[in-house]
């Protein structure tokens, strides 16, 4: 019979043993037809019992069948025992729900190659130095004539792309005056063919588009932007808009799957890179844009590395030449960067960079959570095991051998395993688009295909098997080794058994410690950075960031901030170039007193008159700027720069230059002191010396310099400051109709944005520590239960020789209770390891070392006290007769 129709038979029974049954029915009566006796054929035919067993092993296939017997029986004790399946079933499917939700985010932003030909082939260019507070960092943006030279070097061994880093686009089509906003990258002509990449609709970009700088307006749309904004309708291409004072024409869509190179953001419009402004294209210090390397078929990429690096020299050698103003210090550290070639089929992003050990922490969290469930079950099935010991030895004395007893204890958790994986699921559905919300700056909207396709799949059905064998592989080998006559006489050693739970939960009570240790790791950093000091005030501050098609006189801006300023509920309004802490900034070397640049380079500002009484930064000497000031003549500095280069004197009325250009010094003089402000967004560092210019500014020749773009800065009389974004963007057009709003942003939003990561973390971290925190417990509860149980007779022959309930209480909890220590000290060992390796997360949190060592053992304290409660309690109500009659 062919091997399919016996698999099929499996799946028949009942129709499969009529049809036995007919056949031996048909064998006998050929042979009474015959004219033989019916006794003397059903003599001669033999036990009919034999037949029909042989006729099912040629017909179907035995595993299988029994495969299914083991799973209706299973299914039988997960409903005979309801309580406790659905508590192994609701612990597994936390568990495997948060794993797969895990999985499902690290897999889209870091695992999963980028929809293009011959990812794995794909490099990124990286440069790792020394950074400004003079630890080890890794960038891997670079200028385009430094892309340019790296291209020709390795011509013969790969091909390179340049792919800008993204920005928000203001842009208009057609006559519509109204404009909006639109993710945009500037990407070498050749990168669609590079890619192997097929158009939607139209063409897409060709080498010829990125010829002579400015020669080719012309732009592609990404398949998601293309059904946003245009309902996938054919007649976009050939449609133009503006963006800047250039006018663009689409010329085609991208095929749907690729938004760009940038893992965790969408591009919606693709720009040639020779429509970047020129002086950009040519800046050999400009670092704007990152190189991708695809290598041919067969090239290695040590080779290529080598050679970029050599490339490489060259170019920091010939850099070096114009930078005149950096002292000897800043010069070795320059040349002490070095190239790197790092993998990027998953592409390359800052989203990456910046939750790569996040998630991989996550990972680390939900995989011991996973553990403690594991153990956890496996306690419950091993009890539920040793009530089935007669069972077991029974299945013994008729014949089972060992491998069918593992067999049908293994299906049985097949079954739980099967049902918290779909329960998991649901939760892994739900949860990894939830966590992607909370990491979302209001800016920057991460954005990421979270797809449940066959990775995701594969992964969960892998880990289904996984945690079968996990939790239901020990209580299997252990009800399979039953001894009959043991078994049967009562006589079953209970010390191995116990011996085996309790070492499961010292286990548990390691893993919980270490994932409730990290969590108040987590928890602690989060707090520090929630109340590290800004040095400014963002309540009812509102940022209106604006831009000018073409540059205006800094008299024009202010003309601006006088029309909000007479705007109903606003208070006070100034001007600087961007928000604080919105993550740009501008830096200058500093000398004093005509000697060499220091080596700590100082944070540039330029702000209005006023602004520092609408941010509520105190003078603490001096004055604040005045209309006529302009930079760089004059400055106001903070107590960082103070401390940095005038040894923490009082520096009004001192002078500095600065070198915010290469060969270029300008001597400034301070005429106000401020205290520390943060500028910067990562409030894990101190606060850097910071010189605050003027807002408006002078040429070399002395003439007024126009402003391009700028932000408003306003202190709103409303508590919610963004319920005047509406009136206030309105009004600035109305003031110059050439201004034009491109964002607004409340300060209060963009100081809580550099806490996500933290933040997500310590939710996360807590959420978690709660859950193996219950699963520990469930599983004490569960052990002590079975212990009482087990020993019901000997507490009651104890209670009826005097003993107290003190000492039943000891007896009943001690052997657990020392576990539970041992695991303690185990899970301290452990975390302390866990923490050195996530400190890159961390934010002073040593200095509360014994208070974090505290938290977890006082936690696991504490549920191990009230996981045994219900225990003791039901030992000491033991009633000796009662039990001793029993027996």
């Amino acid at each position: 019979m062919p091997l399919w129709s016996r698999i099929a038979n499996a799946f028949r029974g009942e129709r499969l043993s009529r049809e036995i049954e007919e056949e031996i029915r048909s064998h006998l009566a050929e042979a009474v037809e015959s004219g033989r006796d019916p006794a003397e054929a059903r003599r001669a035919f033999g036990p009919a019992l034999q037949w029909r067993e042989k006729s099912r092993d040629l017909r179907l296939v035995a595993w299988i069948e029994s495969l299914g017997a083991d799973a209706i029986f299973g299914w039988r004790q997960i409903l005979k025992k309801k309580a406790t399946s659905a508590a192994v079933v609701l612990s597994l499917a936390l568990a495997l729900g948060a794993c797969t939700s895990a999985f499902r985010l690290i897999d889209a932003l870091l695992l999963r190659p980028l929809p293009v030909a011959a990812s794995e082939r794909l490099y990124s260019v990286a440069f790792q130095g020394t950074g400004v507070e003079g630890k080890l960092m890794t960038y891997d943006s670079c200028s385009y004539p430094m892309f340019r030279r790296m291209r020709a070097a390795i011509a013969q061994q790969a091909e390179s792309v340049a792919v800008s880093y993204m920005g928000r686009a203001d842009l208009t089509y057609g006559s519509d005056q109204e404009m909006e906003q639109a993710w945009q990258q500037y990407v070498s002509g050749w990168m669609f063919r590079t890619f192997g990449l097929r158009p939607a609709v139209g063409r897409l970009l060709t080498d010829d588009d990125d010829g002579a700088p400015g020669a080719h307006p012309v732009a592609v749309l990404s398949y998601d932007y293309w059904t946003r904004r245009f309902a996938r309708d054919p007649r976009a291409v050939g449609r133009t808009f503006r963006l800047g004072d250039d006018l663009y024409q689409i010329v085609g869509v991208a095929g749907e799957g690729f938004t760009g190179t940038e893992t965790g953001s969408m591009t919606d419009i693709f720009l040639p890179m020779a429509m970047k402004n020129p002086r950009t294209l040519e800046s050999y210090n400009n670092f704007w844009l990152r190189a991708l390397i695809q290598l041919k078929p067969g090239v290695a990429a040590d080779p290529v590395r080598e050679r970029l690096r050599a490339t490489f020299r060259s170019l920091q050698i010939e850099r070096a030449k114009g930078m005149l103003g950096l002292s000897t210090q800043q010069l070795e550290k320059f040349f002490q960067e070095k190239l790197l070639l790092e993998p990027a089929s998953a592409g390359r992003s800052n989203l990456q960079r910046d939750y790569r050990q996040a998630l991989l922490a996550l990972a680390i969290l939900v995989a011991l959570v996973l553990l403690i469930a594991c153990a956890n079950v496996a306690n419950l099935m091993t009890a539920r095991a040793a009530s089935r010991a007669r069972e077991m030895a029974l299945r013994v004395s008729i014949g089972a051998g060992r491998a069918r007893l593992v067999q049908l204890v293994l299906v049985e958790s097949a079954c739980l395993a099967f049902l918290a994986t779909a329960l998991g699921a649901l939760l892994a559905w739900w949860s990894a688009p939830f966590v992607l919300a909370r990491i979302n700056p209001p800016d920057d909207p991460a954005r990421l295909a979270l797809p449940a396709d066959w990775r995701v799949l594969g992964f969960g059905l892998a880990l289904a098997c996984g945690v079968t064998f996990l939790f239901g592989l020990a209580p299997a080998l252990r009800a399979s080794a039953v001894t009959p006559a043991r078994v049967l006489r009562g006589g079953e050693d209970p010390h191995s058994r116990r011996r085996l739970m309790h070492a499961l939960i010292a286990l548990q009570v390691a893993f919980c410690f270490v994932v409730n240790l990290v969590a108040g790791l987590f928890g602690a950093t989060f707090d520090r950075l929630e109340h590290q000091p800004t040095g400014f005030s963002a309540e009812r501050i509102l940022n209106l960031e604006a831009v000018t098609r073409r540059p205006q006189p800094p008299v024009y801006w202010e003309q601006v901030a006088e029309q909000l300023r007479a705007a109903p509920g606003v208070e006070k309004v100034a001007l600087t170039v961007w928000p604080m802490m919105s993550g740009e900034s501008a830096v200058s070397s500093v000398s004093v007193n005509g000697g060499p640049p220091n080596p700590a380079l100082c944070d540039l500002l330029r702000v209005s008159p006023g602004w520092f009484d609408v941010m509520r930064i105190p003078l603490l000497d001096g004055r604040d700027f005045r209309p006529d000031d302009a930079a760089p003549s004059v400055a106001i500095v903070n107590a960082a720069f103070a401390r940095q280069y005038f040894n923490g004197r009082n520096p009004l009325g001192q002078s500095f230059e600065s070198g915010s250009a290469p060969g270029r010094r300008v001597a400034i003089r301070i005429v106000g002191f401020v205290p520390d402000a943060r500028s910067r967004d990562n409030v894990k560092v101190p606060i850097r010396p910071t010189a605050y210019l003027p807002f408006q500014s002078v040429d070399p020749k002395g003439a007024v310099a126009p402003v391009e773009r700028g932000t408003f800065v306003v202190r709103t009389a409303a508590r919610n400051p963004l319920a005047m974004a509406g009136a206030l963007r309105q009004a600035i057009p109305r003031a110059r109709p050439e201004f034009h709003v491109t964002s607004i942003r409340a300060q209060a939003e963009i100081d809580g944005s550099h806490m996500l990561r933290e933040r997500l973390l310590a939710m996360l971290g807590m959420f978690f520590a709660g859950v193996a925190l219950l699963l520990a417990g469930v599983g004490l509860y569960g052990v002590l239960d079975y212990s009482v149980v087990e020993r019901r007779r000997e507490i009651g022959i104890r209670m009826a020789i005097g003993a107290q309930a003190a000492d039943i209480a000891r007896r009943v909890t001690g052997d657990i209770f020392t576990m539970v220590l041992a695991g303690a000290v185990a899970g301290l060992g452990l975390g302390l390891a866990a923490a050195r390796s996530i400190e890159a997360l961390l934010f002073q949190v040593k200095a509360a070392g014994l208070e974090m060592l505290a938290l977890p053992s006082l936690a696991i304290g504490a549920a191990a006290l009230l996981a045994s409660l219900p225990a003791v309690i039901r030992a000491v109500r033991i009633d000796p007769a009662a039990t001793l009659k029993a027996d």
